[in-house]
């Protein structure tokens, strides 16, 4: 039975950021009931920050395509755990530095609004090291309740992104 298509975002600036991103995606073929189908190239970008005083070193972003059996919240768990291995710590502070953070972008065409889990992605249309990749994976896609990916990557706010082959 053929599973849904979901794109992930990943991101990384701690820790050995491309191992750690090599690391998540060696994870993810490893999920039950789910196959790796591409990942873009990585792409470094100025960490979002949450005050001047603060330095958080620049972030490696790769976005994962993956066809998965397992349901939107089974794999938002899984990724939580992919993430706990790998050192991340969840302290409520948004934007801080850290090994790993993994995203469920999109599930297929599905929209999910729920207190844990938002498909998708609120924050995506936004930022550019989320669209760039997944547009090079997915070009022409149609992201729900939005519009395609060729007009959100034109709207999005420009910021300085350094493009890497991930390899």
């Amino acid at each position: 039975m053929p599973g849904v298509i979901a794109y992930i975002g990943m991101g990384s600036n701690l820790d050995g950021p491309l191992q750690q991103l090599w690391k998540a995606v060696h994870a993810l073929q490893q999920l039950p009931g789910t196959r790796l189908v591409s990942t873009s190239s990585c792409y470094r970008s100025a960490a979002l920050t949450v005050s001047d005083e603060e330095t958080i070193p620049d972030y490696m972003n790769t976005v994962a395509c993956i066809e998965t059996q397992l349901d939107a919240l089974t794999l938002l768990d899984e990724l939580q755990a992919i993430e706990f291995a790998q050192g991340r710590v969840r302290a409520g502070e948004r934007w801080q530095a850290r090994p790993l953070d993994l995203d469920i972008l999109l599930y297929g065409d599905e929209t999910i609004d729920t207190p844990r889990l938002k498909i998708p992605h609120p924050e995506m249309y936004k930022r550019d090291f989320v669209l760039v990749p997944l547009a090079e994976i997915a070009p022409g896609i149609e992201i729900p309740g939005a519009a395609d990916i060729d007009t959100l990557v034109a709207g999005c706010e420009t910021y300085i992104l350094e493009k890497r082959p991930f390899a």
